[in-house]
């Protein structure tokens, strides 16, 4: 049973270079807020197998792309399906927790997400366009994303990447949710500046979208980010589904938005623990 202060191993790599964003300002940020209620100590991913026995739970923030460390996060995960541990978030998520199949999946099951294929033989189901988005299936953080014609799609097409078309969008906008409760969003207005962020106020539809990615994922407790892309025809389209480790960009909200999303993220860890 959890001690009267819970202990938590809080996973961050304080030292990841993020492109446009500082994860050590935000999880100082976070741990200095939860220690009110928390006996909390910092620990980077690889550390987290040898450290995690010693504590009530493993609450993973911003451990940045798990490529930077996959034989420790497997050892980690292998330990914690074994042992029963606690982790927020738990690790049963279907999105980015476990690779990009999603994508496939949701645009085969005729979820409003770009159109993704990973055969030659599938190339046909993409709607036409000028330029394709080739990533891996293990990517994360743009790492391996290339900008491709149509013409050298079946030579990179082998089973190891997803193939999108290149989406003209007006902009990008994220829905951040605490267990299954909307927070807040954030939108780009230039999408050649995808992390210089700004509030944004979601319609009924907007978090009607959201939340149907929320729902599917089925995840009871943690953080999940809902990344969507404005098209040019008006609709919104699921760029990814962020339920392991999503950057929060909780500097581009005011101070009385912070504070409510830090004491719903309280709020959900105390639920978590008392489960």
């Amino acid at each position: 049973m959890p001690s009267a202060r819970p202990r938590l191993l809080y996973v961050t790599d304080l030292a990841y270079p993020a492109r446009g964003r500082r994860y050590c300002d935000e999880d100082i940020h976070l741990t200095a807020r939860l220690r009110e209620d928390f006996d909390l100590a910092l620990c980077h991913p690889r550390d987290v197998r040898a450290l995690m026995d010693a504590f009530d739970a493993v609450v993973v923030r911003n451990s940045g792309p798990v490529l930077g460390y996959q034989d420790a996060h497997e050892a980690f995960r292998a330990h914690a399906v074994r042992t029963g541990a606690r982790v927020y978030n738990p690790l049963t998520g279907h999105a980015d927790m476990a690779g990009k199949q999603y994508l496939l999946d949701l645009t085969v099951a005729g979820f409003p997400v770009i159109p993704t294929v990973d055969s030659a033989a599938d190339l046909h189901r993409l709607p036409p366009a000028e330029r394709y988005v080739v990533k891996p299936r293990l990517g994360a953080d743009s790492i391996g994303l290339r900008v491709v014609s149509a013409g050298e799609l079946p030579a990179l097409t082998d089973g190891t990447v997803l193939v999108q078309p290149r989406v003209d969008f007006a902009y990008e906008v994220s829905f951040y949710f605490v267990d299954h409760d909307f927070q807040y969003a954030l939108y780009a207005p230039d999408p050649d500046r995808r992390w210089r962020l700004q509030p944004y106020e979601p319609t009924p539809d907007d978090l009607e979208f959201a939340r149907r990615f929320i729902d599917w994922n089925g995840i009871g407790y943690g953080i999940q980010r809902v990344d969507a892309c404005r098209a040019q025809g008006g609709e919104l389209l699921l760029v990814e589904l962020e339920d392991l480790n999503p950057y929060l960009s909780l500097d581009a909200l005011p101070e009385a938005g912070r504070d409510a999303f830090v004491e719903a993220f309280r709020a959900s860890l105390r639920r978590f623990l008392a489960v």
